[in-house]
């Protein structure tokens, strides 16, 4: 105070003013910085209060995570590769039944060739059939009138000696005597020996044709066997085919069915997957 008022006892009125003015201003200036201090201690003081209550913040680990979406990428390439394996056992299903088609197919045509040699066969058989019957009425017939001109030539032969008797003779000038009896007998040994000529060439006729109709009957019968073995060997063949190309549709279908199944499921996992490879992602883009 005794400072102040020596300098106001020396100094003129403007500069008074001047100095209170000054002095003001001083006064002004250090309450605004006592004022600040004091919002900067209640600020730092409330900060670290708000520090002190909140829970330290931790990066969340992402790990799992990655481990996650390498055992779903695995499983996927495993997944592929069970679906191209399924695919090449369709395809060698699919060749298969092509092949057991085509031999089907094969067996069937020579199935239908067999069965109609088999049928032109027994119609051979049964026209040969008909021809032996006719020859052996053939032959009966010529027995019969074999046997009606042995009748008819005894008959004559007989009229004749009835007619003659066995004392006549028959006496002509400047000729020798003629012996009917030995004439007949020469006309009845030669009439025998054309009938038993005939008879003999009918005989042999007929056992010729008898005996060829009986190997065509024989082959005929031989091959309608073997057929009939054929026909046989080619519905059990045909039965097989038809037996494994079954199978083989049947192991397509469930081939085909595991496949679309298979392809649904890791379908639906592969979808997954993406939603947590998504939100991973959101995630990181978050953090960073």
């Amino acid at each position: 105070m005794g400072g102040s008022w020596f300098g106001e006892g020396i100094l003129t009125g403007s500069e008074k003013e001047t100095m209170q003015f000054l002095n003001d201003r001083l006064a002004s200036y250090l309450e605004k910085v006592r004022q600040l201090e004091q919002e900067n201690a209640s600020l730092e003081s409330r900060i670290r209060e708000w520090c002190e209550q909140q829970v330290p913040y931790l990066c969340p680990d992402y790990q799992s995570y990655f481990r996650t979406i390498e055992e779903l990428q695995k499983k996927t390439l495993c997944t592929k590769a069970e679906n191209a394996r399924l695919v090449v056992q369709i395809d060698n299903a699919k060749l298969a039944a092509d092949d057991f088609r085509t031999k089907y197919e094969v067996e069937v045509s020579m199935r239908q060739l067999v069965e109609s040699d088999m049928n032109g066969l027994r119609r051979i058989l049964d026209d040969l059939t008909l021809c032996k019957a006719d020859l052996e009425a053939q032959v009966e017939s010529l027995k019969e009138e074999l046997l009606c001109l042995k009748k008819n030539h005894e008959e004559e032969v007989n009229s004749l000696r009835c007619q003659l008797g066995d004392r006549l003779n028959v006496e002509v000038d400047a000729a020798p005597p003629v012996d009917l009896n030995r004439v007949l007998d020469e006309m009845r040994c030669q009439y025998e020996t054309l009938v038993e000529n005939n008879r003999r060439d009918a005989e042999e006729w007929f056992n010729t044709q008898t005996e060829e109709l009986n190997q065509q009957v024989v082959s005929s019968s031989e091959q309608l066997q073997t057929c009939q073995a054929e026909i046989i060997e080619l519905r059990r063949t045909v039965n097989a085919l038809e037996i494994e190309l079954q199978a083989q549709q049947s192991m397509r279908n469930a081939l085909e069915s595991t496949l679309a199944e298979t392809e649904a499921r890791y379908s639906s996992q592969l979808a997954q997957m993406q939603c947590m490879i998504t939100n991973v992602e959101s995630q990181l883009a978050v953090l960073s």
